[in-house]
């Protein structure tokens, strides 16, 4: 009986050791679930060279917006950015959001009906941006994401690409 008691012990013992695991899997504050929409369309002065994308947004939310990079078939760039064309005129992509609504607009130092067809077609027609809503606070023991790149966003809140609705304005 000697001989059984400390193997009994050790299986007792390595059963609560096994059972006890405090990795936590859940990347988030717990009531806010990671989310993205696709949203394209063309800047025009008909529309004050902006465009409103209607979503739900969480006071616990953390609104990233990505421009895909028209030279690149994958690759998204954070915005707000600033481009600098040529004779010192700078274009910028912006955003504002309210708990409705995401607005993305671009403004520039110079009058923007005065863009070549080649900058129009470049910068503002066609345009497609990402929403993408994320928990504010990030897991227990979590390390901090780098936002600016949007492949890193995507594994670290294990993002389903496949699942993102699109919307078409103007």
């Amino acid at each position: 009986m000697k001989k059984y008691l400390p193997i009994l012990l050790l299986a007792f013992v390595s059963l609560f050791i096994f059972s006890c695991d405090d990795n936590d899997n859940v990347v988030g504050d717990g009531d806010t679930y990671p989310k993205m929409r696709d949203v394209s369309g063309s800047f025009t002065n008909a529309n004050g060279y902006s465009f409103t994308v209607p979503i739900n947004i969480q006071n616990t939310d953390v609104v990233l917006i990505y421009r895909r990079d028209p030279a690149a078939s994958n690759a998204w760039q954070l915005i707000p950015k600033t481009y600098f064309l040529s004779g010192g005129r700078e274009l910028d992509y912006n955003a504002l959001f309210d708990s409705q609504n995401v607005e993305i607009y671009t403004e520039a130092n110079f009058d923007q009906t005065t863009m070549t067809s080649s900058e129009v077609s470049q910068y503002l027609t066609n345009q497609t941006f990402r929403v993408v809503l994320v928990p504010a606070s990030p897991a227990k023991g979590a390390s901090a994401v780098d936002t600016s790149d949007y492949n890193a966003v995507v594994k670290y809140y294990n993002l389903d690409e496949s699942k993102i609705t699109t919307i078409k304005v103007n």
